[in-house]
């Protein structure tokens, strides 16, 4: 029981940090009233806990830009504060799986997450099952970076919403830059050996097939997730391949381990990734990685226009420290979308003032969601809940160069975009056959 009592209060710790900044229009006019929670289930310790805790600075701030015009109404003269609550999965399953117990007992049905794809998987299935028992209670997951295909495809979820770019969506925005780069004739491909891992591979050969049937796929290479603590031996394998280039998913440590690998072991060719502009994987690679380290990505700090420069400086002067650097827009228009749907479906015929609206009311307006942030705009496909937005893809480079006004993480390097795919160029197909409610 004291156990139980401690971890309470260490949530409700948290919850009170994420919940900074509410606006005074909320504080006079709904003191009284809880907010509306968001439980952020992810792996926040561990090898990849970095990675959830770049997550959760951005829900945060996302959360106090909705608080400070006042939270989200509910209508009837009801706004309430939106509200951030951490429960650590450590990257796991199981652990994951108990945290969305707990969340539930603590009364909370909006949950986020997103790094792992495995992990987003056994949370679907697990929310299906008791959207199904319990219809009262039902439960929305919203997914910021679990890019596994099949999710918004053959294992598509009317209570799954994802917001970023699919794995498939990305390679085929990093293609149409390697499909053009005449120096790659032979690529070493490798990749975290869990479902997501697989699908960045076999897409790969896929695509390359369709846009460089002259390039060779010298090496193909799957690995224990975030057990590797060496990636030397890999390195002296593509280094021995011949490989101009290496295509690689990698996230997190396992990203910052390889390329430091690369750089210490010699290896001279590119790394077209999908993760490689920040968490450590800049400054590990350093000079080395000039014109050579590649990244797609929704939006980039160092994207064109002088709205995305204001914003991003708005969030470095939140967050000042060049560690918590890795601003994602994708989960700043995720929380811009789930405030418009509280908000559409709080005001649909039927709703009762004042009161949050049932799931099934928010993902009705979900599928709708239309938003934009500092020239960047997201709008959800009701066919599978995939969000479609543009994509960008950029080259590392020295702070200062041309296009790289702002640098990662204090590193002295950042990302000059090089191509943008407009939504239109970047949707794709689906076969998701949504059963809804």
């Amino acid at each position: 029981m004291q156990q139980l009592w401690s971890r309470r209060r260490w949530l409700v710790g948290m919850a009170a940090v994420a919940t900074a900044g509410w606006g005074t229009a909320w504080a006079q006019g709904a003191r009284d009233h809880e907010p509306v929670r968001l439980a952020l289930i992810e792996g926040l310790s561990g090898p990849m806990g970095n990675a959830g805790e770049a997550v959760f600075r951005n829900l945060v701030w996302a959360a106090e830009r909705v608080n400070a015009r006042g939270g989200i109404d509910l209508g009837g003269g009801q706004r309430r504060p939106l509200q951030i609550v951490r429960y650590d999965s450590k990257g796991q399953a199981q652990e994951a799986l108990s945290a969305l117990q707990s969340a539930l007992d603590d009364g909370i049905t909006l949950v986020a997450q997103g790094n792992s794809s495995a992990v987003a998987a056994s949370l679907i299935e697990a929310i299906n099952r008791h959207n199904a028992r319990d219809p009262q209670r039902a439960v929305l997951l919203l997914n910021y970076a679990a890019v596994d295909p099949v999710l918004t495809n053959e294992r598509c979820s009317y209570w799954h919403f994802r917001f970023d770019a699919h794995a498939d969506m990305r390679m085929a925005a990093l293609m149409s830059v390697l499909k053009d780069d005449t120096e790659v004739r032979d690529v070493y491909l490798i990749g975290q050996d869990y479902s997501f891992g697989h699908a960045v591979l076999r897409e790969a050969r896929r695509q390359l097939a369709l846009q460089r049937p002259d390039v060779r796929i010298v090496g193909e290479e799957l690995h224990p997730m975030a057990r590797i603590k060496d990636f030397l031996p890999y390195v002296t394998k593509i280094k021995a391949s011949g490989a101009q280039a290496v295509i690689t998913g990698n996230w997190g440590n396992d990203l910052t381990l390889l390329v430091r690998a690369a750089r210490e072991g010699g290896f001279n060719g590119k790394f077209y990734t999908f993760y490689g502009n920040a968490l450590g994987a800049p400054a590990a690679i350093g000079d080395a990685g000039v014109g050579k380290v590649l990244a797609v990505a929704d939006w980039f700090p160092n994207a064109p226009g002088e709205a995305a420069r204001a914003f991003y400086q708005a969030f470095r002067q939140r967050f000042p420290n060049p560690a918590d650097d890795y601003i994602h827009m994708r989960m700043q228009l995720m929380i811009e979308a789930l405030a418009q749907a509280i908000e559409r479906a709080a005001r649909a015929p039927g709703a009762k003032a004042g009161e949050l609206p049932r799931a099934h009311a928010i993902a009705q307006a979900l599928e709708r969601a239309d938003v934009a942030l500092a020239g960047q705009r997201l709008r959800m496909r009701a066919d599978d809940h995939q969000a479609q937005q543009p994509l960008m893809v950029a080259v590392m480079d020295r702070q200062g160069a041309p296009g790289v006004p702002f640098d990662v993480e204090g590193s002295g390097y950042g990302f000059r975009v090089i191509k943008r795919i407009e939504p239109e160029a970047a949707e794709m197909p689906n076969t998701c056959r949504m059963v809804r409610p």
